[in-house]
């Protein structure tokens, strides 16, 4: 069951290039001008076939699919049981940047895409990674459930209290309640 999908690319707009050129030519042949057929369909099919490129690699390196056992971002397939938290969005007042920002994202591509925006994750092993999404809000939100749902199927208490009283083990790229200092170290 997907409980989340951006598809990267819709094929909707290979149309886009050809409509314009067939628009341009019923312009010339109702004002009565000569019309140029070869140019018009020369590159209605050029604008149609680099559009239809990008589409292929949109939905092959920018689409996001998010099931109940796993998060594909491109190519890279992250099944959840390997993903330890959700880490809290980006205030967008603050100055200091949090430590999933610099974290690598998920998928081949070097960074997240344009027009994404990143989300935190917090693997099992300690590795912090960036999920992206065009509606970030939207994932967020499907990724906290299903993660929820993976770790009630998964317990494990990395981040429980070893003793009473103890505090809890501190999530990387968050800053700790009792720390009031700039630098976000500790005291």
């Amino acid at each position: 069951m997907v409980l989340f999908a951006e598809p990267g690319a819709r094929w909707r707009s290979v149309a886009y290039g050809p409509a314009l050129c067939a628009v341009i030519l019923v312009l010339e042949l109702v004002t009565g001008g000569r019309p140029h057929w070869f140019a018009l369909i020369f590159c209605g099919a050029a604008i149609g076939g680099f559009v239809a490129l990008q589409v292929v690699a949109g939905q092959r390196h920018v689409s996001v699919e998010l099931t109940a056992e796993q998060l594909r971002q491109g190519t890279e397939v992250l099944p959840l049981r390997n993903i330890a938290a959700v880490l809290p969005e980006r205030d967008e007042d603050s100055w200091d940047d949090l430590d999933w920002e610099s974290a690598r994202a998920l998928g081949e591509l070097h960074g997240v895409p344009r027009r994404r925006t990143g989300i935190g994750l917090q693997l099992r092993d300690g590795a912090l990674v960036q999920a992206w999404a065009r509606d970030h809000r939207g994932l967020r939100a499907a990724l906290e459930e299903a993660v929820a749902a993976a770790n009630c199927a998964e317990p494990t208490d990395s981040a429980a209290p070893a003793e009473p009283g103890e505090p809890a083990a501190q999530v990387p790229g968050t800053v700790p309640a009792d720390d009031d200092r700039e630098d976000g170290a500790q005291r």
